[in-house]
């Protein structure tokens, strides 16, 4: 088996006396959807923050390719290839796609005073790189606000993999989405694993999770509480664990209907 590009190892994180984070391990290997669930408060934002470059771990050993790192920023974790797409996107709505798309990093021809942005080029990369993802871009010069959610996600992975990303972390991309739309974005996310990419897919809902997800990563009160392969947990049980099981029995007896009448009413 070939080394993961990203794995941390018992990592712990502490804010003063707060522990957000204790003995955490994941692994992100190439060409394979790694999901991590939890719900508000699990710790899945301080662990986006260390493998994004934000925040170095107070314990634990964080590697790319097997050797150790060590990141001072989110601009080191991008130049050794571990992009994060955040739930804002990063995006402004008003400007086209396509520079959106190149944001401060826009191809150029001439020099000197002659020395301008090669739109043609810029529109031709959108075209192909959203069109790998299965978007057609009717007009790369029209605002990305005009775009749907699912659409605009697809323009934030798309720019991520065309500038390098190897590693592609994904904070809760389908958390404002409809069910259409959702899985529209599920599909990129399958896309971009096609490609060779390893993707870290952070989310509450593991219906959402399960479809696209080869490992689940279960973190909860910053410890993980489980972490299975695909062929080693069904949805019903990645469900349970994720609603608390017994809590939810409990619920359930409490309101006087059984768990899976409340499952059906959901």
């Amino acid at each position: 088996m070939s080394e993961p590009i990203l794995r941390v190892e018992r990592v712990s994180k502490r804010f003063g006396n707060v522990v957000a984070l204790r003995d955490v391990s994941l692994s992100v290997p190439a060409g394979q959807v790694t999901c991590l669930l939890g719900d508000n408060g699990a710790g899945k934002s301080t662990l986006i923050q260390i493998l994004a470059g934000v925040h170095r771990p107070t314990d634990g050993r964080y590697l790319v390719d097997g050797a150790p790192a060590d990141f001072a920023s989110p601009r080191d974790a991008l130049t050794r290839g571990i992009a994060t797409v955040y739930q804002d996107l990063a995006m402004i709505p008003l400007l086209s796609i396509w520079r959106n798309f190149f944001l401060g990093a826009e191809p150029c021809v001439g020099s000197g005073p002659l020395r301008r942005i090669d739109i043609a080029r810029c529109e031709r990369v959108v075209r192909e790189e959203m069109s790998r993802l299965g978007v057609q871009v009717r007009d790369p010069a029209q605002p990305v606000g005009t775009l749907s959610g699912g659409e605009r996600q697809a323009v934030a992975i798309a720019r991520a993999i065309h500038f390098g990303a190897r590693v592609l972390i994904l904070d809760e991309p389908t958390a404002a989405l409809g069910v259409k739309q959702a899985g529209v974005v599920l599909r990129y996310i399958a896309k971009a694993r096609a490609r060779g990419v390893g993707v870290v897919f952070i989310t509450h809902n593991p219906h959402h999770a399960y479809p696209v997800g080869d490992r689940f990563v279960i973190l909860r009160r910053g410890e993980v509480q489980g972490d299975y392969g695909r062929h080693e947990i069904t949805l019903e049980e990645l469900v349970g664990m994720m609603a608390g099981g017994e809590e939810l029995e409990r619920l359930a007896h409490e309101l006087g209907r059984p768990a899976s009448a409340q499952g059906a009413a959901g």
